[in-house]
C-alpha cells in the first residue's frame, strides 16, 4: 500500500512538474515564416504566446526583453545591476533630473475592417485576440481610436444623418456597425484592461447633404461659413455621437476635429473626406464645436486639431493656436505618421512644442503596407516593425505623449475596404483556419505599450559616443526606469547603461533588434 502511495505521490509530483515546466515554456512564440525576412506568432483559442505581466525584479537586477529579426518576441531575461562600470566603448547614461512630457498612452483603431474580422473567429480566438491587445497579460493597450460613422475601412459608405437637410439632426442614427460590433468590442476591451480606456473619436466626413460636393468622397467642404447653419449642424453631429456612445457606458477621452482635412481640400480622394483650411478649422472650433461642446454634458472631452500629416507643422498650429478664441478650447495636436521622411521631426513636432508648449502632441494614426511601392500585407516583415519602433522613439523624442496605429486586425488581403486601400496590420487573422497572427510590429508596439504607463515621464539620456542605436528613457509612475533601445543596423552593439542612482547595466543590442530595458530604483 505504501509503495503504492509512494507511486502514486512521485507520479502526481512528475504531472506537476511537468505542468510547471509547460506554462513556464508556454509563452512561446509559436512561429510560422511565410516567406519573408523574419516571423509571425500563430495563436488560437487555447494558446498564445505571452509575456505576462511583466513585473520586475527587486533593487539591483534589471528585466530585459529582445524581439528581433532573428525570431525573438519580447524575449524576457535578467541580470544584474553592476557597482562598477564594464568599460564598454558606448555608456548610454540616464538623467533623471532631465524630464520632458509625461505619457498618455499607447493603442491602435477599432474600424469596421477591424470589428468585423474579430467577430470573423469563434468565441474562444476573439477573446484570446482582444486578450493579446487589452488585458494585463496582453501588451496594454489603452488609446482605442474609434472613426464616427464610415470610413475607407466599412464595406459601405455611410454617416449618422443621411436624410437631407435634417439640421436639427432629428434622423441621428448609430449604424448597425456601431451598434452590433464596435460597441460591444469596445465594452469587451474595456472589461479586460486593468486601466479605463481612453477613446478618441475621428469623423472621416460629414453628411452629403452638408458638403460642398455633395457627396462623401472626394474634394468637397461643409457649406456656408463658420458660425453658418452647416457648421453649427457638424458640430453638433460630434456631440449626439458621444451622447449615443455615452447610452452604452461609453466615454470619450477626446475627440479630433476630423480625419485628414488637407485631403477633401487639396486632392479629389477615393474615400471619404471633410476638406477644411487652417484658417476654416480655426474659425470652426472658436465658433461652432468649442461653443457647442462647452454647453454639452462633455466639456471636459479633449479636442485635437489637425489629425494629419506632421508636415504640416507648425504652420497649422500657427494658424489655429494664435487665434484666443479657438484656442481656448483645444488640448493638442494630433499628428498622423504618412510622410514623417518629408520633414525632419526637429522642425515639425519640435518647433511646435517649443511655440505651443501647453498644448501636447499625439499620434493618431500609422500603419505599415499603405505606400504603393510596398502595399498591403506582408506576414513576417521584419522592417515593419522597425519603421514602427523607429517613428515612436523619434515622435517621443520630440514632445509626442502616444502614438495610436491604424487598424488593430485586418484579414490576409488587408482589409476588408471598400475602395480596396489595403494595408498592414499588426494582428491579421485566417477565419477559416480559425487563427491569428501576431506580425513583428505587433511586438513593436508592445515594446511601449506594454511598459510605459500612463503618467510615466521622459527623462534625458545621454551616449558616450556617436551610435546608430536609438533610444528613449523614461520613469513610470512608481519610480521605475524603461529605457527602449531600437538596433537598425547589421551589427551587434555592445553597450552599457548608466543610471546614476542604481549602477551600471552592461547589455549588447543584437542586429535588427529591439529592446525594453526595466528596473527600479528604491
Amino acid at each position: 500500500f505504501l509503495d503504492k502511495m509512494a507511486a502514486s505521490v512521485l507520479l502526481a509530483l512528475l504531472c506537476l512538474t511537468a505542468e510547471v515546466t509547460l506554462s513556464a515554456g508556454s509563452n512561446k512564440c509559436v512561429a510560422r515564416n511565410f516567406g519573408h525576412d523574419s516571423v509571425v506568432c500563430e495563436c488560437n483559442s487555447t494558446y498564445c504566446d505571452s509575456v505576462g505581466s511583466a513585473t520586475l525584479p527587486p533593487l539591483g537586477q534589471f528585466s530585459s526583453y529582445l524581439s528581433s529579426k532573428a525570431g525573438s518576441r519580447l524575449e524576457p531575461g535578467q541580470g544584474q545591476v553592476r557597482v562598477k562600470s564594464s568599460g564598454a566603448d558606448l555608456r548610454l547614461t540616464i538623467n533623471p533630473y532631465q524630464k520632458y512630457q509625461k505619457v498618455k498612452g499607447f493603442g491602435g483603431a477599432m474600424t469596421d475592417a477591424t470589428a468585423i474580422n474579430i467577430l470573423s473567429l469563434s468565441a474562444g480566438v476573439q477573446d484570446q485576440l482582444l486578450r493579446q491587445y487589452f488585458s494585463s497579460e496582453g501588451i496594454g493597450y489603452t488609446v482605442v481610436r474609434v472613426p464616427m460613422a464610415s470610413c475607407d475601412f466599412s464595406t459601405r459608405l455611410y454617416t449618422y444623418a443621411d436624410t437631407p437637410e435634417d439640421y436639427n439632426l432629428d434622423n441621428f442614427t448609430l449604424a448597425p456597425e456601431d451598434i452590433n460590433m464596435k460597441i460591444p468590442l469596445l465594452q469587451r476591451a474595456q472589461a479586460l484592461s486593468p486601466r479605463p480606456l481612453s477613446l478618441l473619436a475621428s469623423a472621416w466626413s460629414a453628411p452629403a447633404w452638408m458638403k460642398t460636393n455633395g457627396a462623401l468622397t472626394g474634394k468637397g467642404s461643409l457649406k456656408g461659413q463658420p458660425g453658418g447653419k452647416e457648421h453649427k449642424s457638424w458640430a453638433q453631429y460630434y456631440i449626439r455621437f458621444l451622447e449615443e456612445y455615452a447610452k452604452y457606458n461609453l466615454t470619450f477621452w477626446a475627440l479630433t476635429t476630423g480625419n485628414e482635412p488637407s485631403a477633401g481640400e487639396m486632392t479629389n480622394y477615393s474615400f471619404q473626406a471633410l476638406g477644411f483650411t487652417p484658417e476654416e478649422q480655426r474659425d470652426w472650433v472658436a465658433l461652432d464645436l468649442g461653443p457647442a461642446l462647452k454647453a454639452s454634458s462633455y466639456p471636459h472631452t479633449h479636442v485635437l486639431i489637425l489629425d494629419d500629416n506632421r508636415l504640416l507643422l507648425p504652420h497649422w498650429a500657427k494658424v489655429v493656436l494664435n487665434d484666443v478664441h479657438a484656442a481656448q478650447y483645444i488640448h493638442g495636436v494630433a499628428v498622423h505618421w504618412y510622410m514623417d521622411s518629408v520633414v525632419p521631426a526637429e522642425i515639425s513636432l519640435g518647433t511646435t512644442h517649443d511655440l505651443y508648449p501647453e498644448y501636447y502632441l499625439f499620434g493618431t494614426e500609422a500603419c505599415a503596407g499603405w505606400n504603393p511601392l510596398d502595399r498591403g500585407v506582408k506576414l513576417g516583415r521584419w522592417d515593419r516593425a522597425e519603421k514602427y519602433a523607429h517613428d515612436i522613439i523619434e515622435d517621443v523624442n520630440y514632445y509626442v505623449v502616444g502614438w495610436t496605429d491604424w487598424n488593430m486586425v485586418l484579414d490576409q488581403t488587408g482589409g476588408p475596404n471598400w475602395v480596396k486601400n489595403f494595408v498592414d496590420s499588426p494582428v491579421i487573422v485566417d477565419a477559416k483556419r480559425d487563427v491569428f497572427y501576431k506580425q513583428p510590429t505587433f511586438y513593436s508596439m508592445a515594446h511601449f505599450s506594454k511598459f510605459l504607463w500612463e503618467g510615466s515621464q521622459r527623462v534625458g539620456v545621454s551616449p558616450s559616443k556617436e551610435t546608430d542605436l536609438e533610444y528613449s528613457a523614461f520613469i513610470r509612475t512608481d519610480g521605475s526606469v524603461v529605457l527602449i533601445i531600437l538596433n537598425r543596423s547589421s551589427l551587434v552593439i555592445e553597450f552599457e547603461v548608466w543610471d546614476p542612482t542604481v549602477g551600471y547595466i552592461p547589455f549588447s543590442a543584437p542586429a535588427h533588434s529591439l529592446l525594453t530595458l526595466a528596473w527600479n530604483t528604491h
